[in-house]
């Protein structure tokens, strides 16, 4: 394998790793406060605020994938 191939690869193991992660744990989070609601309607409020920020910090993992991957392909 050339050293173009090995860019490629690195690149598409970051993409899919820094997608499908996330993507799995703002599943997760969304459906504990669904759940969480539903177990207690009177503090969907603050649930509501706690599951947004959280799925914040989810999501900026997949946009640090992101430019690891632009890194890899286009600096390394």
């Amino acid at each position: 394998m050339d050293i173009d191939s090995i860019r490629l690869w690195a690149t598409v193991a970051s993409i899919a790793a820094g997608t499908v992660f996330p993507a799995i744990s703002i599943g997760w989070i969304g459906s504990s406060a669904v759940k969480s609601i539903g177990r207690n309607p009177e503090a969907a409020s603050k649930v509501q605020t706690m599951a947004i920020l959280a799925i914040a910090f989810a999501e900026a993992v997949a946009i640090y994938a992101l430019v690891i991957a632009l890194i890899v392909k286009f600096v390394a």
